[in-house]
């Protein structure tokens, strides 16, 4: 990897961020060619976002401590060919400061979903409108983990004050281009609702792009740029018309009675009129004919696949752009039932300018074309087939735009594409949505039938499929590198370790481990001095997807969000845009990224939707394989999650995702077939929830039967962070210290237990306990041990140097006394403070000394909050916490090598949210 230092790598991300961000942009409204802004245009800027702009959305996803963030206003302010109203700019600085930034407190998903916006007098909009042409209106929105949005104002609709901001603009300006600075999709009734709406001229959905987003918007709205972004989503009427809405947001199960017909898939079939902003759509700033001009099918048997040639051509007189090319497949309704359309194939052009052509080939397997039985209706129970009949193409700028071609591909008897076994089928009776029989029209009529449930003995296929024992030899001298270097096999390798070792490994540690990078979410491997002995590195995770996340203050580049990315609908940028994201996480020797992210947008309110690409399986699944390759060029992993239907953040620990097996075949679990097979992901994380009744990290059918068995994914599955699991076979209750149904169900890794808890088993397990009184075997442990080791071959852990934890770090104290009093060491420091501050300690004898926080947190345990410590200027280590619902505990830090003599000790809430109530130093004997 040829970006080796951090500023270099930071230097090569942030203008590709910038690109990015760009491409991202959907314009959704241009009335009049409103946009771009003439030259040397005039500008009212309304709405705080301007100068809060939100750049990701909350949670471990957006947690990025950044070098630098250029707002809106910074970046239009800075454009040559803008001239922005710094009057109006003024009176929004000095309200401002009235009223600052609500980080609610700053904790973890404490941030409210919208910023209280300024009151804007009729008065203020009459002198803006004389000093300017154009007004530019900002809506802000955020949402993240552990937080959904909710269909109120603030929220998914707009407050009482931001209509009144629309309504007072649009009275006055009779040029008005809306700016969403959101991480969701947001009501949009207001476009035709509210008075003077017909000056609405121009409507973007900025997203949230990162700390480049400024510029991004100013590249946008100057014209250098024109817009190319398509919607990955649907933006339905009113938030009722979504099929899944009924079935959103319960604290215990979520019917998926909607089944493949999600987003667009049942509007295209069902009920087009209810939306307002179809998906794949959006504008540019010039204009592109999409021509077909041939297609044919290479290839035999399961490779075929038709080859679309489709010439693109600007038509346009004046901007250069990009073009995305949809293809959508018809097919035959057959016993199955299918939606009208589904997008089968895409590209994106390269920038063309004024009459230019680009020939386009999008390939389209013709296996992609099939659905899964998961009845046996058609005679091939658990089987993709191609029902007989027609399959017809529409191509075009979205769905609802895009037209018959004469390229379709005649099915004459069914075909079986591929042979399955039933897994992860629903244990919960209910009924499903598909075109009624007695439709022959669009839309068609909406009937409901019994979803299969499971039929499988799930004990006999997990007794069947047991691994054998390898037999114990004790230390051999077999290191990692020998397996590496193929002198040695990784089962002898193994078999070197003792039951407590094959304990350790499965076991993660975290967050803010000292025995990796600094502040980061997780180390693991050789995590304990006897796996170490063995060579076995201890890689490093780091929280993603849009940037790296590091709690100990270090910086990062945040690039834009899943959302925003998928908008660009461009493979090749995102590709390369993470291969850049890899060389920063090679700069700070981590080894993979949490991320991207890859569930699907099921409805609006996920909050967490803005890590996520897409309401379309595709779409999803192709913007993941192209991060996940980008990442792995660069030398490093993308750990892609959540495996899987983490699709709301209300009860996430809790609430059973009930699917049918073909939704969670062609649906929800489809991005991470294609990221497996496609992009070479070789890390998972599961989910939170249960899926059909079993939660995600011991799901036995997600785990091993689909992702191992007919993936042939071999690398390595973990758990998300301090995730619950339940028996693989008969589900029932769910702990966090059930890790042998995870080991049993191959999710190989458990995250996190305390740092220097894995040896120990700090958070009681039962995996030994489970092997001892043979609920889980030998050979199930080595096992997952194998697919952990095999992972740490193949990242830059394995590279560097492999050095022996130290757990004791030395510091230089200062000889000189301080001005300010001083604390003696042998007392704890009283604190009691949220804030970052300092204290000055005297130490009269040099020694070891064991750093010990009192805290407290007033969230719950899922909550994340941490602290750094610092010695004469000095990082130090970094400590977190979750939440304590606010009682009092201690956490021990890392052991001190300290002089005589006095020290500041720098306190740095790098995620605040904690109360740090004292410091306390004790010498080790």
């Amino acid at each position: 990897m040829p970006l080796t230092t951090i500023e270099s790598a930071r230097q090569a991300l942030a203008p590709v961020s910038r690109q990015a961000a760009t491409e991202g942009i959907v314009l959704l409204k241009n009335t009049d060619n409103t946009l771009p802004l003439p030259s040397m245009s005039r500008v009212s800027l309304f709405g705080r976002c301007q100068i809060d702009t939100v750049r990701s959305g909350t949670g471990s996803g957006g947690a990025v401590n950044v070098p630098y963030s250029v707002n809106a206003l910074e970046g239009l302010s800075a454009h040559p060919c803008i001239q922005v109203n710094m009057d109006l700019v003024s009176i929004y600085q000095t309200w401002l400061e009235q009223h600052p930034f609500d980080d609610g407190g700053g904790g973890w998903a404490a941030e409210p979903w919208y910023q209280e916006e300024m009151p804007l007098s009729s008065e203020v909009v009459s002198q803006a409108r004389k000093q300017s042409d154009y007004a530019i209106v900002f809506i802000g929105r955020t949402a993240g983990e552990d937080q959904d949005n909710a269909d109120e104002s603030g929220s998914y609709r707009l407050t009482e004050t931001e209509y009144d901001m629309l309504h007072k603009v649009c009275a006055q300006f009779d040029k008005v281009i809306v700016v969403l600075n959101v991480t969701n999709i947001i009501d949009m009734s207001w476009v035709d609702s509210m008075e003077n709406a017909n000056s609405i001229k121009a409507i973007l959905y900025n997203w949230a792009a990162g700390m480049e987003g400024g510029h991004a918007l100013a590249d946008v709205l100057s014209g250098d740029v024109s817009p190319s972004g398509k919607l990955a989503d649907t933006i339905a009427k009113q938030l009722v018309d979504y099929p899944s809405h009924a079935n959103f947001g319960n604290s215990d199960q979520n019917l998926y009675c909607e089944d493949i017909y999600l987003g667009y898939r049942y509007f295209s079939t069902f009920k087009p009129d209810a939306v307002r902003y179809a998906f794949g759509e959006g504008l540019s700033y010039t204009s592109f004919t999409r021509k077909f001009v041939s297609s044919s099918i290479e290839g035999s048997g399961k490779n075929r696949a038709i080859h679309f040639h489709v010439e693109v051509t600007n038509v346009g007189d004046t901007h250069r752009g990009k073009e995305v090319v949809q293809i959508y497949v018809e097919a035959p309704q057959g016993k199955l039932g299918k939606p009208a359309r589904v997008l089968a194939g895409f590209g994106k052009s390269k920038t063309l300018a004024p009459n230019e052509s680009e020939l386009m080939r999008i390939i389209v397997p013709v296996s992609a074309l099939a659905s899964y039985d998961d009845s046996g209706c058609t005679g091939y129970k658990s089987c993709y087939v191609l029902e007989a009949g027609r399959y017809h193409f529409h191509v075009g700028g979205s769905v609802r735009e895009a037209t018959l071609i004469d390229a379709s591909f005649d099915v004459d008897t069914l075909q079986v594409i591929e042979q399955l076994s039933e897994s992860a089928a629903p244990v919960t009776p209910f009924q499903r949505i598909k075109p009624a029989a007695t439709s022959n029209a669009l839309p068609y009529a909406i009937e409901h039938e019994s979803v299969p449930t499971r039929s499988v003995c799930m004990e006999t296929r997990i007794s069947e499929r047991l691994p054998v024992d390898i037999e114990i030899t004790g230390d051999t001298g077999i290191k990692l590198k020998d397996v590496a270097s193929r002198s040695a096999s990784m089962s002898s390798f193994v078999a070197q370790f003792t039951p407590a070792m094959l304990a350790t490994i499965v076991r993660g540690e975290g967050m803010c481990s000292p025995k990796v990078t600094p502040g980061t979410a997780a180390a693991f491997g050789g995590v304990s001095d006897a796996l170490f002995d063995l060579g076995i590195p201890v890689a490093a995770a780091a929280d993603g997807p849009s940037g790296i996340r590091m709690d100990s203050g270090h910086k990062a580049t945040q690039v834009p969000i899943g959302t925003l990315l998928g908008c660009t609908w461009n493979t090749e940028l995102n590709e390369h845009l993470f291969y850049l994201v890899g060389g920063e996480l090679q700069s700070y020797n981590i080894d993979t990224l949490l991320g991207p992210g890859i569930n699907i947008h099921r409805h609006p309110l996920n909050g967490r939707n803005f890590e996520y690409f897409s309401e379309d399986p595709l779409l999803t699944g192709s913007m993941a394989a192209a991060q996940v390759g980008g990442l792995k060029k660069a030398g490093v992993s993308g750990t892609i999650k959540h495996f899987a239907s983490n699709d709301q953040e209300t009860s996430r620990f809790d609430v059973d995702s009930v699917m049918s097996e073909r939704a969670l075949r062609e649906v929800h679990i489809k991005p991470f077939e294609l990221a497996v097979k496609h992009g070479g992901a070789t890390t998972i994380m599961t989910s939170y929830n249960p899926i059909n009744g079993h939660w995600g990290a011991s799901n036995y059918d997600l785990n091993t039967s689909i992702l191992r068995g007919e993936w042939g994914f071999d690398g390595i599955v973990m758990s998300d962070w301090w995730a619950k699991m339940n028996h693989p076979v008969h589900g029932g209750d769910e702990a966090k210290t059930y890790t042998s149904y995870m080991v049993r169900a191959q999710n190989d890794l458990y995250m996190v237990v305390d740092n220097d808890g894995a040896e120990r088993n700090a958070m009681k397990d039962d995996t030994l306990a489970a092997l001892e009184s043979g609920t889980l075997t030998l050979g199930e442990l080595q096992r997952s041990a194998m697919n952990i080791c095999r992972f740490l071959i193949n990242t830059p852990a394995m590279q560097r140097p492999i050095e022996k934890y130290n757990p004791v770090k030395p510091f230089a104290a200062k000889q000189q006394a301080p001005e300010e009093p001083s604390h003696t060491i042998e007392q704890p420091v009283k604190l009691a403070t949220s804030n970052d501050t300092s204290v000055v300690i005297n130490v009269d004898k040099a020694a070891k000394y064991l750093v010990t926080i009192q805290v407290s947190y007033d969230r719950n345990e899922l909550a994340q909050s941490s602290c750094s410590l610092s010695f004469n200027g000095e990082y130090s280590m970094s400590l977190s916490t979750n939440g304590t619902d606010g009682a009092v505990t201690d956490i021990d830090g890392l052991i001190v090598d300290l002089e005589s003599g006095w020290y500041d000790v720098g306190v740095t809430f790098v995620k605040p949210g904690l109360t740090l109530h004292h410091i306390a130093f004790s010498e080790i004997k």
